[in-house]
């Protein structure tokens, strides 16, 4: 059965009015609402055709009818107009991101809460890769006995804070002094490109520490493990679950399994095999947490090269037009705050 002119246009009428109101849609509402020109009983047939095509469905309590994950796919991709952001917001998003900003994390935290903010939905963010960023500074800090911060700073840019355990004996001088030797022996270097000499040094010169030794060691190896360059960010965690969808409480369950796990999310934003803009819809997304979410994600580069990938996540039933137009947005705004902070 072919996708002729009029059964599109009352699949357009009934996605975007669903989209607006969260409301299964009936022929009346259609006919009512929308100027197709044609009655109520000639909406019904073209509906019940639609049904029949997959690309609407009939929820249990209600007459009216719902779009598909198909009827949206096929939406997004022929029927969907791109709708252009305010002026306002374009402007909020750029005076934001012309800010002056130190670390590239306070960036990334920026674009999550942008993101959230004007879409509502939950922001995803995939944080730079650091594997190819090189080692530049560490601090150890006493905080209280047995206890000392870990400050690592990768390429100028990139912070991290870690809590490692130190024996009680250990004073603010010998943090000191291991600070120095490292500094000394990793300055420069790339994270996955630390020799073993260079290790097998650092461990004879600080042979009185070996047992913190080991800790920070392990630490900066974990840095330049699978997932722990691959920092997730959050914004509007709780935004989607404000979604009428998400009354149900295993819904909410669903959701939570995957929102809760950095490696997870990773595995969501890393499954996109597209340069640019990916659409997920429901049952295209990886895990069965998130089928009744659609994913929308960019990558964003610096100098050419894709770094990471940021998205938005929210219901099926999410104004995508919109939603599209504010992921590139953010991602073109977000690639120049990081390549200007890069130079």
């Amino acid at each position: 059965m072919p996708m002729d002119e009029r059964k599109k246009k009352v699949l357009q009428a009934i996605i975007q009015d669903y989209i607006a109101t969260a409301e299964p849609v009936g022929s009346r509402t259609i006919a009512r609402k929308y100027d197709l020109g044609v009655s109520p009983a000639t909406i019904r047939n073209e509906m019940a055709d639609l049904e029949e095509l997959g690309y609407i469905e009939q929820p249990h309590t209600s007459a009216g009818r719902i779009p598909s994950d198909l009827g949206y796919r096929y939406y997004v991709d022929w029927l969907m107009e791109k709708e252009k952001l305010k002026p306002y917001e374009e402007e909020y998003i750029h005076q934001v991101f012309s800010q002056k900003m130190k670390e590239i994390e306070s960036v990334i935290k920026q674009a999550s809460e942008i993101l959230s903010q004007i879409s509502n939905y939950t922001a995803i963010i995939l944080g730079p890769q650091l594997g190819k960023r090189t080692f530049q500074r560490i601090e150890l800090l006493p905080l209280v006995p047995g206890k000392a911060l870990m400050i690592t700073i990768i390429n100028s840019r990139f912070v991290r804070h870690h809590i490692i355990d130190i024996p009680e004996s250990i004073t603010h001088l010998d943090l000191e002094r291991i600070s120095m030797v490292l500094n000394d022996k990793l300055h420069g270097y790339a994270l996955e490109q630390v020799k073993k000499e260079t290790m097998k040094e650092i461990y004879e010169e600080l042979a009185h520490y070996k047992n913190i030794l080991s800790n920070i060691l392990d630490m900066i190896e974990h840095l330049n493990s699978d997932h722990s360059t691959e920092k997730v960010y959050l914004g509007g965690t709780l935004n989607i679950f404000n979604q009428p969808e998400f009354k149900d409480i295993d819904k909410v369950k669903n959701l939570l399994s995957v929102l809760e796990k950095d490696e997870v999310l990773v595995d969501l934003l890393e499954a996109n095999d597209t340069v640019g803009l990916s659409i997920k819809i429901g049952g295209e997304n990886k895990h069965q947490g998130i089928s009744n979410c659609s994913l929308i994600t960019s990558t964003y580069q610096v100098n050419d090269e894709i770094v990471g990938s940021i998205g938005i996540l929210g219901p099926t039933r999410m104004p995508y037009s919109k939603a599209i137009s504010l992921v590139e947005c953010v991602t073109i705004n977000l690639t120049r705050a990081l390549e200007k902070m890069l130079k």
